[in-house]
């Protein structure tokens, strides 16, 4: 292995190690390691700059600016205070009601920001009811990483294989909405069967629940309005946006603009509460990728990939399915598949196969496998402190106990839908 090669695998094994020990921010760690290619001279800094994805940075930017002014409107905590008064307060309902709304929202809007509007109602209501809220903030990690799943912009992992292959909002849609039903009902039973003993209260108490005013959440209807419209028309772009010729992130960016426009909101009051360390934390990892694939270590990997499984694609989809799925269940899934977008591309020049259904079992295995422990998704680290800050928390060992054999379920029924759907 020559020198520079050797110098980019032991700066990005140093940076995925203190990733995983958390004991530095993330997006610390990834801008040093990304900074350090460079001084090196593995990476030069034109290079490092074009192996940055544009497009998937632009695509979360726009969201999460679209996100942020729509929120405002209490439109979201409306919707979850109707479901528990449609349910009529019935503990049991609403965990179910809840993990729905929860797993559609992820769809469509960012995993955080889904759990971080549905904790808030979440606690109201289980304090209205005098329950444990432990059962429904579970449910609702669980559903946010399965939801995210689904579309194009459900989850990070999503947004950067869709920048890296050219995979649409309609593609995803069409290969993953399937697989995700399927295995929402299933964690949602299985979950009411889990916790079917803690959703009992008293009558009284669920009338309770009938006496509040979700109207009184949506504290600006005429933002609602122009939120709601541009929402509409950013969607209605995402799924034309192949046949517009026009970049997910350009739809989105536009969306974010118009928005921004129509608000009234100063630039600098919405851009505060952009995740920027996430943004950040995505150009020090693009910069990381690109020095292993310029040295050959990414090809090196997929012949080794190629070797193991002799080239045959059934063994590769369970491969990179069940690694994906473990392996992000321990660590971020975002770094392993900023690792695995170029594998796979090196392991269809390689081989001469084709590996597109690999996207597809990437995705599910990543996304999936974020649920199997309580820091396996961002999602899950956020519910987690907002219950400890709320004297309710959430230990690692209560939760794998919960969610690893619901993740190793999950699994293991898309494993015979991409064996049935792709690999017959």
């Amino acid at each position: 292995m020559a020198a520079p090669a050797f110098m980019a695998l032991l700066i990005f094994i140093l940076v995925y190690l203190l990733i995983i020990s958390e004991k530095v921010h993330r997006t610390k760690v990834a801008l040093i390691g990304a900074v350090l290619v460079i001084l090196v001279k593995i990476l030069p800094q034109e290079e490092a700059v074009r192996a940055v994805d544009f497009n998937t940075l632009g695509l979360l930017i726009g969201m999460m600016i679209l996100v942020t002014i729509s929120r405002r409107t209490g439109v979201f905590q409306y919707i979850a205070v109707k479901a528990a008064k449609l349910v009529q307060g019935n503990p049991a309902r609403i965990l179910v009601a809840f993990f729905a709304i929860t797993a559609i929202a992820s769809a469509f809007l960012d995993n955080v920001t889904t759990v971080l509007l549905l904790t808030s109602i979440t606690f109201a209501i289980t304090e209205v009811l005098d329950m444990n809220p432990i059962p429904f903030l579970v449910s609702e990690i669980i559903a946010s990483n399965i939801g995210g799943t689904a579309t194009l912009i459900g989850d990070p992992p999503n947004i950067m294989i869709g920048g890296a292959t050219g995979l649409g909002f309609v593609d995803f849609i069409a290969n993953l909405t399937l697989p995700i039903i399927l295995v929402g009902i299933v964690n949602c039973f299985l979950l009411y069967l889990i916790f079917k003993k803690d959703l009992t209260v008293s009558r009284e108490m669920q009338l309770k629940i009938l006496e509040l005013d979700e109207r009184a959440f949506l504290t600006d209807r005429r933002l609602l309005i122009k939120s709601l419209a541009v929402l509409a028309a950013v969607m209605a772009g995402f799924l034309l946006h192949q046949t517009l010729h026009l970049e997910s992130a350009t739809i989105a960016m536009a969306g974010a603009a118009v928005l921004l426009l129509v608000s009234g909101f100063e630039p600098e009051e919405v851009f505060q509460e952009v995740e920027w360390n996430t943004i950040f934390f995505f150009i020090g990892l693009f910069i990381l990728v690109g020095a292993l694939e310029v040295t050959g270590i990414i090809k090196m990997i997929a012949q080794w990939g190629l070797d193991i499984t002799k080239g045959n694609i059934v063994f590769m989809n369970f491969l990179i399915l069940w690694l994906s799925a473990l392996a992000s269940a321990f660590i971020d899934n975002i770094p392993f598949v900023a690792t695995m977008i170029p594998l796979i591309k090196s392991m269809a020049q390689l081989g001469g196969i084709d590996v597109s259904s690999l996207w597809w079992t990437l995705s599910l295995g990543a996304c999936l496998g974020g649920n199997g422990t309580i820091i396996g998704a961002s999602a899950n680290v956020v519910v987690s402190s907002i219950a400890a800050a709320h004297g309710r928390p959430i230990s690692f060992a209560y939760y794998f106990r919960i969610a690893f054999p619901l993740m190793i379920i999950s699994i293991a029924i898309v494993n015979l839908y991409v064996y049935l759907v792709y690999l017959q």
